[in-house]
């Protein structure tokens, strides 16, 4: 058994030319490494038409004769979308599918001893008759080989697939299937746990390996413990030779047990709350074409710093390598089949339905995966095309439910969880709907598959209030999904603003519906899912404030709402050094059921008139009340305002000398004002808002430490202008030059605007190692440099 990374080698054709495939070749081809896609496109105002075309992938290598007698096979991870795959001129095999991975057989095609040349035509035009296309599609679909190539050299004989159903309590059972001449051959099954311990089990090919595994620690979201599995086939030695291993394959899997019922999802028998987002693995210039580094840090994003416990890959499967970071961090996934609202003709469906199968084949033994989507998102109903696919999963997955994102009520459920894409916050009343209007089967269950979105799309760059809009509107659905029994939980749309067509988006071919910007910048809304997170340290501690306080920002000078996002005990208000007072969540109000209810700062006065005015506690208590109501009414007077006015006898002159001075309007003094987050008793936390005194760059390297194999790998960055308390400048714009000195290049255009005071780059190995450093450099501040470590796979 021989693996072979096949991510180098290869030749690259914007336009494919049947010489392509010929032994010899003259056509002028460009050097590429995979995972390659098939244009760089502009962050925005890009067209889908830059990457729809037919082209070309050619690899030339030297097949030794040793190979003669064995199986060579290729297996693509994905290309993006249509594939057929030559070898020495000779059409062996075509895969319609841009989101599963595909294997060919390369064995009777081989000129062993010689030079040898595989080809690949690659079709990327959205008119092809395979799911997704066929109808509109919102979000771009790229092109190219866009995972990773290998090469496997095996014997005739070997394992095709190992499946592995794993229990909480420790039962299990294994299931392989192989090819080739397998008569007398026996399986060797090992399990090693984390801590290194081995059980070993044999069983024959034409039965499941089956048995109880004592003492196992499940997988859960808290503690995802992981497991390997390694399978032998083994063919018996005859003659006094010993046994001889034919194939070998390694899985993780963890232990755990899944239940969607009518009260929601179990795992391990405990009921999960699921606080979701949808992913697009798309992202800026590259489209789909990221090393697993960075897919793999999509992953960390949504655990670690959006709080996330679930993801659903909309619309289709995604990167092994961000599966395998779920399958680590604790991340539920909801994967579903490609496509999106559209059915096509029987020869579409016949597609449809081997995408299951393969989504199914290449993922099941995920643990993070607890659901399938058995249903193309938003489609109609067609019942005898969801049977198939409903059977067809069941079938190769007995342990996990399926579901089908659906975009109206009482559609027919042949799935076990209805999944509903719920769009009816309006910013008013409930903010999801009820649970019994939408499925037709209660007694199934039921979760929030898409909500927020086209409701409310959000750039960094609009203004405060519209910002503060998309906040809450989030906090009131995750609220509402939590308070409504039967809900299992919601997915947001969505994790990161992506680009799209023109149909869809702002007109600049963005769709800015995301918590995070296309370089996952976080959005205010970004906090909203961060701190439900249960803080387990001070470093845990979230603490986001909706506004500036910056009066010339807002509509007649006049300030409006101030929320805090914070999963710290309370918060205190400072206005310069003068305490206001603290503020705790009302766990009886709006966002009730949150975990960590979004905190209203709704008095900027407190105590101050007792101390400055000699006002008495009760007069001075009932005076702040009137400045306080002022500010949230952009100084009107209610009704009950008046009448404390009356009672105090107060002017208006008076009360309106006061709310100057305590509150403020345009062209007075503007004060400072420091929010404190406190947990466990302590501070952990400080947000200082005042007039901006000095613009500073921040770049930040997400991964510094970059490894050069077996393909390149990629650093993401982040810029982000700020004031001289850390704060975001959300309306600086000015454009970041970059530059590298060192084995590094960058992915796009070397200057990049800021957009909502946040921009961002990648950084590609260039097959090197070494030291290199990133310049970047802004007008009105310092310049900023940040290291990177690039590493050799041999070395590391």
């Amino acid at each position: 058994m021989e693996h072979y990374d096949w991510n180098e080698g290869w030749l690259f054709t914007p336009r494919f030319d049947p010489a392509l495939v010929r032994p010899e070749c003259e056509l002028e081809l460009e050097p590429v490494r995979i995972p390659h896609t098939v244009r760089v496109l502009p962050y925005n105002y890009c067209s889908e038409n830059e990457y729809q075309c037919l082209c070309g992938y050619r690899r030339e290598f030297f097949a030794p004769r040793e190979w003669k007698g064995r199986t060579v096979l290729l297996t693509f991870g994905a290309i993006a979308h249509d594939a057929t795959v030559f070898c020495n001129g000779r059409r062996l095999f075509h895969h319609g599918c841009g989101y599963t991975a595909f294997t060919v057989d390369l064995t009777g095609a081989l000129h062993f001893g010689q030079k040898n040349v595989v080809a690949v035509r690659c079709d990327s035009r959205e008119d092809l008759n395979i799911p997704p296309f066929g109808g509109q599609i919102d979000y771009l679909t790229y092109g190219g080989i866009y995972r990773a190539v290998s090469l496997d050299i095996k014997e005739p004989a070997y394992l095709r697939d190992v499946f592995i159903e794993a229990k909480a309590e420790g039962d299990f059972r294994i299931y392989t299937s192989t090819v080739g001449e397998t008569v007398g051959c026996t399986l060797q099954a090992e399990i090693r746990s984390p801590s290194g311990s081995l059980a070993a089990y044999s069983g024959e090919l034409s039965l499941p390996i089956t048995g109880v595994l004592n003492g196992v620690h499940p997988w859960s979201i808290e503690h995802p413990t992981l497991y390997t599995l390694t399978v032998q086939l083994i063919r018996p030695g005859s003659a006094g030779l010993p046994d001889r291993v034919l194939d070998e394959k390694t899985v993780r899997f963890g232990f755990r047990t899944v239940q969607f019922v009518a009260g929601g999802l179990y795992l391990n028998g405990q009921r999960v709350e699921l606080r979701g987002l949808n992913r697009h693995q798309s992202f800026a210039y590259q489209g789909y074409a990221m090393p697993d580094s960075i897919q793999r840090l999509d992953a960390q994003i949504l655990k670690k710093d959006l709080g996330c416990n679930a993801v659903r890959t909309s619309h289709y499967p995604q990167s092994p390598a961000f599966l395998d970071a779920c399958d680590e961090l604790g991340l539920l996934v909801f994967t579903e089949m490609p496509g999106w609202r559209y059915i096509g003709d029987e020869s579409w469906k016949a597609q449809a339905l081997q995408n299951c199968r393969e989504m199914v084949c290449q993922c099941r033994n995920h643990p993070s995966i607890f659901l399938w989507g058995a249903r193309v998102n938003g489609s109609g109903d067609d019942e005898a095309f969801y049977k198939r696919t409903n059977e067809a999963i069941h079938r190769l997955d007995p342990t996990r439910p399926t579901a089908g994102a659906r975009n109206h009520r009482k559609s027919q459920l042949l799935e076990d969880v209805y999944a509903y894409n719920d769009y009816s916050c309006r910013g008013r009343g409930a903010a999801c709907e009820a649970r019994a209007a939408v499925t037709p089967d209660t007694r199934k269950g039921y979760l929030i598959s898409e909500f927020g979105g086209q409701q409310m799309p959000t750039k960094p760059f609009d203004d405060e209030t519209h910002r503060l809009v998309q906040a809450l509107r989030t906090a009131a659905v995750l609220n509402d999904s939590i308070a409504q029994q039967g809900v299992a939980g919601s997915f947001g749309w969505c994790m990161a603003d992506y680009n799209t067509h023109r149909e869809f988006g702002s007109g600049d071919r963005i769709c800015y519906h995301g918590m995070l910007d296309m370089f996952r910048n976080p959005k205010l809304a970004a906090a909203v899912y961060a701190s439900q997170k249960t803080p387990r340290s001070p470093s845990d501690i979230v603490l986001e404030v909706s506004s500036g306080m910056a009066l010339g920002d807002l509509p007649g000078g006049a300030p409006t709402a101030c929320w805090v996002f914070t999963n710290a005990e309370s918060v205190r208000l400072y206005r310069g050094n003068d305490y206001i007072a603290e503020f705790s969540p009302d766990r009886h109000g709006r966002f009730a059921a949150m975990p960590h209810p979004p905190i209203e700062i709704n008095d900027f006065v407190g105590s101050l008139l007792e101390k400055y005015e000699g006002m008495d506690p009760p007069s001075a208590q009932a005076a702040a009340a009137i400045l306080n109501d002022m500010r949230r009414c952009a100084m009107e007077l209610s009704p009950l305002s008046k009448a404390r006015m009356l009672s105090l006898r107060l002017s208006w002159n008076e009360v309106a000398r006061m709310y100057c001075k305590y509150i403020g309007i345009l062209g007075s003094p503007s004060p400072v004002y420091r929010f404190e987050a406190v947990w466990h008793g302590r501070v952990v936390g400080t947000v200082v808002r005042e007039p901006v005194q000095s613009v500073r760059l921040e770049c930040t390297v997400h991964n510094p430490i970059l490894t050069d194999g077996p393909t390149w790998d990629c650093a993401a960055v982040s810029l982000r202008a700020i004031d001289q308390n850390g704060n975001l400048l959300p309306y600086c714009g000015e454009a970041v030059q970059l530059r590298v000195d060192g084995p590094l290049k960058i992915i796009g255009p070397s200057v990049v605007p800021l957009r909502g005071g946040m921009a961002g780059t990648y950084l590609a190995t260039t097959g090197e190692a070494g030291r290199a450093v990133l310049h970047c450099r802004m007008e009105g501040a310092l310049d900023t440099d940040a290291v990177l470590t690039i590493r050799s796979r041999e070395n590391g």
